[in-house]
């Protein structure tokens, strides 16, 4: 097992059946209000270890924060947004998810909430096109002392690569799974 940061990650990846759909709800600051016994299973976690806690209870250190920055940039505006994530169990392995994210509202439509829908991933798209660019995003953010301007510079990144395909991020997600 090895340590990265103050994580451990074992190296091993574990998976989940094509007709499970993982399922999380947070608040408004992003604490755990809910999970489905997938989401449970899949991080190693138990119910009440979960609840009240931050999502990025399940975060892997070698996600790129940069797509997280995207993702509550995105739902904070009341948008929904689809990505790839490699999320972390508590034993350290680590398991790839297709996201949905979208603001959860009241009868007033008042965003109140984010609620998660995770499915398998296409496994060729994430070795061709997610693994290799999340790995270049992760190295420029690792590279630059500051987090601020690491941030900066992986998001500027990600704009370079929406802009080479003339696409949202949402359409360029759904592109490489056509």
């Amino acid at each position: 097992m090895a340590l990265y940061g103050n994580k451990q990650i074992s190296g091993n990846e574990a998976f989940f059946a094509e007709n499970e759909t993982i399922v999380s709800k947070t608040d408004l600051t992003g604490k755990l209000v809910y999970g489905n016994e997938v989401f449970y299973r899949l991080a190693g976690l138990s119910e009440k270890e979960c609840l009240g806690q931050q999502h990025n209870i399940i975060r892997h250190p070698e996600m790129p924060r940069c797509v997280f920055d995207l993702l509550w940039e995105t739902i904070k505006s009341g948008e929904e947004i689809f990505a790839y994530v490699n999320n972390r169990s508590a034993n350290g392995d680590n398991y790839w998810v297709f996201a949905h994210v979208t603001p959860s509202r009241d009868k007033d439509g008042n965003i109140v909430g984010y609620h998660s829908n995770r499915r398998v991933p296409d496994r060729k798209v994430l070795d061709d096109h997610i693994i290799p660019f999340y790995k270049e995003l992760l190295e420029t953010e690792l590279s630059i002392s500051s987090p601020k301007e690491a941030l900066e510079a992986s998001r500027a990144k990600i704009a370079d690569k929406l802009a080479e395909h003339k696409m949202t991020f949402n359409e360029w997600m759904f592109a490489l799974n056509a």
